[in-house]
């Protein structure tokens, strides 16, 4: 029965945290950890594509699909004016992203068991707090510019990533449905599984789904499993609307990695067992990826032992 649950419902993994990866690990100076920034020159660019093909070759030795996601999740007008980024260079950069990841997929399609491209959008604030919370018209208004971008742009979906309210939920599924393009919904929790701004992931997942225009499904990222795999429920409807995670490889808090000046990977194994566990516990969860601090280790290890 179980190999029956998963055949039903294959496999798609994801790259890992691009961010932390560019920091900790090749020493880049990234302000903002505004990844999208290093597609404005060749060697970003070259840096890039060497990142995504490494999680797509695991993709194709594995037979697993892949969620192919552009490196956007600081590409709004908040982030960009930061950068030095007005509204007609901030455009330019979300195209580069699509165009990346659409000249990937035309170089691995025909190798890997299906892939899907995704625009990446993040929190107008912090991905670790709720802060200066927005309305849901408000954020509907701050995100859609990004959203209608990366859609007219080749995005299939765009994936809401590290949102930390349901209101700025709400709000992007409203954006998104205005230009007519699936939404996923990723929620971030704490510790005690619950979202920074205190509400319960279900509470905020039920919130989001009546709000008339609900997302494709959800997802949890930027999260261990040990903070959040307790608070699932089989079998209930809300824990049934969540399709997949990308976690971090830590334990800690995000406020213990926001001040953390060194790399905490974890253990790869580990999180891959656990990742194996939760897609056991709940087959529906069909997109299994990496957040902070994990890398082609990380993605290795969740894979093979989650297919």
């Amino acid at each position: 029965m179980e190999e029956d649950q998963k055949s039903a419902n294959p496999l798609f993994t994801t790259d890992g945290g691009f961010e932390t990866w560019l920091v900790f690990h090749q020493g880049v100076d990234l302000p903002y950890f505004a990844a999208f920034d290093l597609l404005k020159d060749d060697h970003g660019t070259t840096l890039t594509k060497q990142y995504y093909r490494r999680y797509l070759d695991i993709a194709e030795r594995a037979e697993v699909g892949f969620v192919l996601t552009a490196p956007t999740w600081r590409a709004s007008a908040d982030w960009g004016n930061k950068l030095g980024y007005n509204t007609s260079t901030l455009d330019d950069a979300n195209k580069r992203a699509m165009d990346l990841v659409a000249a990937l997929r035309k170089e691995y399609d025909r190798r890997c068991s299906g892939i899907t491209t995704t625009g990446c959008l993040g929190p107008r604030g912090d991905g670790y707090h709720a802060k200066e919370m927005m309305q849901p018209e408000q954020a509907a208004e701050y995100h859609r510019a990004q959203i209608s971008t990366m859609h007219r742009h080749g995005a299939e979906t765009v994936s809401a990533m590290t949102i930390t309210y349901a209101d700025e939920g709400i709000g992007i599924c409203q954006a998104a449905a205005s230009v007519g393009v699936p939404i996923v919904m990723s929620f971030t929790v704490e510790t005690d599984g619950a979202l920074p701004s205190g509400q319960s992931l279900q509470d905020a997942i039920e919130t989001v789904d009546a709000c008339g225009t609900p997302p494709a499904y959800y997802m949890i990222n930027c999260a261990h499993p040990v903070h959040f795999a307790s608070t699932l429920e089989a079998g209930s409807n809300w824990t049934k609307r969540i399709h997949g995670v990308r976690v971090n490889a830590s334990q800690q808090s995000h406020a213990e990695l926001d001040e953390s000046e060194t790399l905490d990977d974890g253990d790869p194994e580990d999180l891959g067992a656990r990742c194996a566990q939760l897609r056991q516990t709940f087959p529906h969860l069909s997109v299994m990826g990496g957040c902070c601090g994990t890398d082609h280790r990380h993605i290795d290890a969740i894979v093979r032992q989650s297919a």
